[in-house]
């Protein structure tokens, strides 16, 4: 007469569900990181301890070559204060946030703070965290 039992318990341990999971989250992952987009143009700032206030802003950017963009619309070093004087009258705290690249001569930096401090404009100075 045999005694054994039907049931036997397998030991081993089948991993299809789990690898079936970790790439359901890979896909999930890779679809909503192209959703984040900055709204910034690729500079290379400069490093310092602090973080920047996100709110709504005008960002000007000055890169290496010394080209000027307004909210990643190129201007003129000309024409910069006046449209920003012009993109500003709507805000009701104007804030500008200052990208400017390493490299950058601070004179250029100082002049768009000059435009700032004459129309009463609040700058932040974006920086790249340590």
């Amino acid at each position: 007469m045999d005694i054994r039992g039907r049931n036997k318990i397998d030991p081993s341990f089948n991993m299809s569900s789990m690898t079936d999971i970790v790439f359901l989250l890979l896909i999930f992952f890779m679809i909503t990181s192209t959703l984040v987009t900055t709204n910034a143009l690729d500079i290379l700032l400069p490093k310092a301890s602090g973080k920047t206030e996100n709110k709504k802003s005008v960002a000007v950017s000055i890169t290496k070559k010394l080209v000027y963009y307004i909210d990643q619309k190129k201007t003129s070093e000309k024409n910069l204060e006046r449209q920003l004087i012009s993109k500003l009258k709507t805000y009701d705290n104007p804030t500008i946030i200052l990208r400017a690249e390493e490299g950058v001569p601070i004179e250029k930096a100082v002049r768009i703070m000059d435009i700032a401090n004459r129309h009463k404009y609040k700058v932040i100075l974006a920086v790249r965290p340590q």
